[in-house]
């Protein structure tokens, strides 16, 4: 199958050096706060978060290396093991939990989910996923270690090895954060410029109502850099067919037609509110339904590799257990994982503040291990922006919602557990890829696999207790699912489903229109996700997207040697998440702004500068603005030279 009994990690099995210190542990748990907090707010937004493994490895090294002088690899690895953590914790709940939030808004029936309900949420989620990983290490990590890469963990690894490095490219990250957070402060914070730019062609073509635009986001630039140019021009695409088509054809047919879940005619929408409200009304139902059908649809199409993989990895576990005597062998006692489970699972069913009955426990159990295999596999060959999370979140609340409504489990009580199931599993599948990414990491540089379990358990108990004051925060500035800050896409698709499922109040006929789209983008072979989460969103966000993935595309195809080309995107890429986690910090400063009182208002409102400027000069600044950040990027991807090709 492979050479693993041959392979010899960086630091060998005999050689002891330091991994879990205090020192590991306190810059573990900030990173894992910050990373989370950040990806929070980005997920709210934009329906995605980025891995945070890298940046962490990268800062650890930076500090640990450069700034402490010590020479310690596998404690820089523990760093990272505990600051990916949060980032993993904040997408299983941002996908989710923000449900509970909008119910709330909409319903007295409903109250606001407890901070201790999501704290003990994200605190299972995330203890089941690493709890559930561990006896899969051997099957996946070190039996399959010639046939999964494990993409993340692996460049990881690498990231750390390249230790003389490290200072140079911590300060890039650095650099990020402190540019993005001023300019997530000058547009959102003080507004001197305004946060996005838009072309209404009906001022220009009587009848024809599409809009294009763009936001001036460096988190959103980033986004696109991040995930290149494919996936960026097929969430672009999505939002120019929604925009430029759909919405136009719904005015135009539909003008003075009453269609739910409007209560207006068509025109009157449009005229109130523009194409934006028609999106609302409309078109975000139609991309819920893609994204749904897209989520199932790579479900089924993983299924095969889903059975192999969780019938090897039984046979695995069975035929050589979870222990061994070399000190890269070691892993938590397989009893005390057998025990935990078995209490968690307990614990979901008798706590509270947990709305989930003996049922929903076990559902979770089967459930969660299942999608911990699938999501370590996952990761493993394509690496975790590819993992379908939400398509195993949409799977569990359409199982769990069904066996709650045929058991009588009904109205406020089993709309609410079905979520809080969803959670936890989206948590568990969440927490099992990144742990498998950081496992194998220290596979290739000879950790100790008990030490990285215990990192992780670190990690996500410091991430459940920050998650909840965050959404909290963040729900308390801007509501999620209604405000334009934080539209929380698939958290308001997992609403969506449970609402379908428990009674039956979705306008069908916009939700399959959806469906059969995302189907007939399959069958023309475009990746089904990017492209619903493009139809999902608004297209000014698409667009700032976009811009990342051209400049990746830029870099890519410009004359220069293949390592530097390699190093350039390396630049590129380490800046941009910096600029991401920059400009989520600023976020929940300004959410913090905006719920402390400051006169008749609030602090965020009195620091705002009133300029009054006309419509096409605070679109020249908006532009000025965009062109920054994409020279930004170009500079620390291309800062001499040497990197520019000669």
């Amino acid at each position: 199958m492979n050479n693993q009994n041959n392979f010899k990690p960086y630091i060998p099995a005999e050689k002891v050096t330091p991994e879990i210190t205090v020192t590991s542990i306190i810059m573990g748990i900030i990173l894992a706060v910050v990373f989370g907090a950040a990806n929070a707010y980005l997920g709210l937004r934009v329906g995605m978060t980025v891995s945070a493994s890298i940046p962490a490895a990268v800062i650890a090294m930076g500090v640990i290396r450069v700034i402490m002088k010590k020479n310690s690899i596998l404690e820089s690895n523990i760093v990272q093991t505990i600051g990916s953590a949060g980032e993993s914790v904040a997408a299983g709940a941002i996908f989710t939990l923000p449900a509970l939030f909008m119910w709330a808004a909409e319903s007295d029936s409903f109250s606001s989910p407890k901070f201790i309900e999501i704290t003990l949420i994200a605190f299972i989620g995330g203890l089941l996923g690493v709890f559930f990983m561990i006896p899969l290490r051997n099957a996946l990590i070190v039996k399959e270690h010639g046939t999964l890469p494990y993409p993340e963990g692996t460049a990881c690894a690498e990231v750390l090895l390249a230790g003389e490095k490290g200072g140079a490219n911590a300060s890039t990250v650095f650099a990020g954060m402190g540019f993005a957070a001023l300019f997530k402060f000058i547009v959102d914070g003080i507004k001197a410029v305004p946060g996005g730019i838009n072309l209404a062609f009906s001022k220009f073509f009587k009848g024809y109502n599409g809009e294009i635009g763009t936001q001036v986001y460096p988190a959103l630039v980033s986004v696109g850099f991040i995930c290149g140019p494919r996936i960026s021009s097929y969430m672009f695409a999505g939002g120019v067919l929604s925009w430029m088509v759909l919405i136009p054809i719904i005015t135009l047919f539909g003008a003075e037609a009453i269609i739910y879940p409007g209560t207006k005619t068509i025109a009157e929408i449009f005229a109130k509110g523009g194409a934006g409200d028609i999106w609302g009304s409309y078109i975000r139902y139609i991309g819920a339904g893609a994204l749904a059908a897209g989520g199932i649809i790579s479900l089924v199409k993983s299924l095969p590799l889903i059975v192999r993989t969780f019938r090897d990895a039984l046979k695995g576990m069975s035929a050589s257990g979870t222990s061994g005597n070399e000190r890269t062998a070691r892993n938590i006692s397989f009893k005390v994982v057998i025990a935990a489970i078995v209490v968690l699972t307990l614990l979901i069913w008798l706590i509270p503040a947990v709305p989930v009955s003996l049922l929903g426990a076990v559902i979770i159990v089967v459930f969660g291990f299942f999608f911990a295999t699938v999501s370590s596999r996952m990761v493993g060959l394509v690496g975790s922006s590819n993992n379908p999370v939400s398509g195993m979140a949409i799977a569990t609340l359409l199982v769990s919602t069904l066996l709650l409504k045929a058991t009588g489990d009904v109205g406020t009580h089993g709309m609410t557990a079905a979520i809080a199931i969803g959670s936890i599993i989206c948590i568990v599948a969440a927490i099992a890829g990144d742990t498998s990414q950081d496992l194998k990491t220290g596979y290739l540089l000879g950790s100790t696999p008990k030490k990285q379990q215990i990192g992780e358990i670190i990690g996500v108990i410091a991430s459940a207790l920050a998650i909840g004051g965050t959404l909290y925060l963040l729900n308390s500035a801007w509501p999620f699912g209604v405000s334009d800050e934080l539209s929380a896409p698939q958290a308001t698709l997992m609403k969506m489903i449970v609402e379908g499922v428990m009674e039956g109040n979705l306008p069908w006929a916009l939700v399959f229109t959806g469906v059969f789209l995302a189907v007939v983008v399959e069958i023309i072979g475009i990746p089904v996700l990017p492209f619903a989460i493009g139809v999902y969103l608004p297209v000014q966000l698409n667009a700032c997207i976009m811009v990342g993935g051209l400049i990746r595309l830029f870099i890519e195809k410009k004359k220069m040697a293949a390592e530097k080309r390699e190093e350039a995107i390396t630049g590129g890429t380490l800046f941009c998440s910096g600029m991401i986690a920059g400009e989520g910090l600023v976020g929940i400063l300004l959410a913090v702004l905006a719920i402390i009182p400051f006169g008749k208002s609030t602090l965020a409102d009195a620091i705002v500068l009133k300029l009054g400027l006309p419509a096409y000069v605070s679109n020249i600044l908006g532009l000025v603005v965009l062109a920054l950040i994409v020279l930004s990027v170009l500079k620390f991807s291309l800062p001499g030279k040497d990197k520019a090709g000669k």
